[in-house]
């Protein structure tokens, strides 16, 4: 009697760690990287420069290149600023910027890193952005 516990113990063990296996290996892998942004000075009179650098990485794209994006104001377009040279997957894609402050009010910045397959992929996909930052042109 004793020995048919066991067994049935044993096997209920075996069970759960098979079952427990199968969960963890249909699971979705999240891809890792991530991406900075600073920017200086935070306030800023007309006429003079805000220094941006941006770098990123994440592994699910071959190809990488980080750009910087810039809108005046809190609301409408962005409009790219510039952007760094193509980076493989292994490598930080680094970007910098200096942009002069040309009229009162926000100034925003934000990364994006792009994410391609080959070199000369003519259709990078977004892989992460950053969050805004703000800076006040007084």
């Amino acid at each position: 009697m004793l020995d048919m516990k066991r067994r049935s113990l044993r096997i209920a063990a075996i069970g759960a760690m098979g079952a427990a296996a199968v969960a963890l290996a249909t699971s979705p892998a999240f891809a890792k990287g991530g991406i900075d942004l600073t920017v200086t000075p935070r306030t800023v009179a007309v006429g003079h420069t805000v220094k941006v650098a941006a770098g990123g990485n994440d592994d699910a794209a071959a190809y990488l290149r980080t750009c910087i994006q810039q809108r005046t104001g809190t609301h409408g377009t962005w409009h790219t600023a510039t952007c760094g040279k193509l980076s493989g997957a292994r490598e930080d894609a680094k970007a910098n910027a200096s942009v002069k402050a040309a009229h009162r009010g926000a100034l925003q910045f934000r990364a994006v890193l792009y994410g391609s397959e080959t070199p000369h992929d003519k259709h990078p996909v977004v892989e992460r952005t950053s969050p805004v930052k703000t800076v006040t042109v007084r």
